[in-house]
């Protein structure tokens, strides 16, 4: 008896079924672009940010009845997402994407190599007529003003998962560029970024050390943070605007698509790369 495995159809159609999960997330992004707000000049920003999703009456992690990663529905489960990370993680965090930089170097490695870059600025936040604030983001050293944006936030998409040690969210964003803003700053936010490139996608570990204005004899808060987020929004946006159309070509009829599925399996390989102990 032939115990030997023969090469196997992808299913009885000869090809592969639509994984659900990813096709979710694209619909949710595409969405948000083709119902976004008019605004000249605005960037759409799509990232996916580690974290962990707390119960907001308990305050311990979300637990759900499924084994496997899952989309929630959004504002239908009451449930605060928590960015924030425990220094061992960061550096947990930081020792594998400098190891992923130099292997990526080497000419055997299966993928383009990563960048690297290494970036200190500083974010004041203003109050302005709108819910959503202003930011001032300025070089650190030289004090040079890189960009002042308002980011209205259009939507999210948090993800469980159970069987990792942190969870993710999907957000979208439009930032606006404003005038520079009167008055003094409500907050004041120092970002510590390294920045590891890949394709179409820019990699951030950030250490934050925020201070707040109301409180200023107050000790800054550290938070550390990690996100991927899609690096060229003019791409995105065309990409986009030819998602289905049957008067392209089928490459760039699912172009959108691709760009989302590298996306949500950058996400995926940083989850699964979380230490156990998202706080310790």
């Amino acid at each position: 008896m032939n115990t030997n495995l023969p090469p196997l159809s992808l299913s009885i159609l000869g090809v592969e079924p639509l994984d659900e999960f990813i096709r979710e997330i694209a619909d949710f992004v595409h969405h948000m672009i083709v119902t976004k707000p008019v605004h000249p000049d605005a960037k759409v920003e799509v990232e996916a940010k580690l974290g962990v999703l707390r119960d907001r009456t308990s305050g311990q992690r979300l637990m759900l009845p499924v084994l496997v990663e899952t989309i929630l529905i959004p504002n239908e489960v009451d449930v605060r997402f928590e960015s924030n990370m425990s220094l061992n993680q960061h550096k947990h965090f930081n020792n594998m994407l400098n190891d992923l930089k130099l292997i990526s170097s080497q000419p055997s490695h299966p993928t383009s190599p990563l960048e690297y870059t290494h970036v200190k600025v500083v974010d004041s936040f203003y109050s302005s007529e709108d819910r959503e604030k202003i930011r001032v983001t300025r070089e650190e050293k030289s004090n040079t003003v890189l960009e002042i944006t308002r980011k209205i936030r259009l939507g999210d998409l948090n993800i469980y998962s159970p069987k990792r040690a942190a969870d993710w969210r999907v957000s979208v964003s439009l930032e606006v560029p404003v005038a520079h803003p009167v008055g003094t700053p409500t907050h004041v936010r120092r970002k510590d970024r390294i920045c590891y490139s890949h394709e179409e996608f820019n990699i951030d570990l950030t250490q934050v050390h925020s201070s707040n204005n109301a409180t200023p004899n107050a000790p800054p808060e550290i938070f550390h943070e990690l996100e991927v987020e899609i690096a060229r929004p003019g791409l995105l946006l065309s990409t986009a605007a030819k998602r289905g159309d049957p008067n392209v070509s089928e490459l760039e009829r699912n172009a959108f698509d691709e760009l989302i599925r590298s996306f949500v399996n950058n996400a995926r390989i940083l989850v699964k790369n979380a230490s156990e102990g998202w706080h310790t």
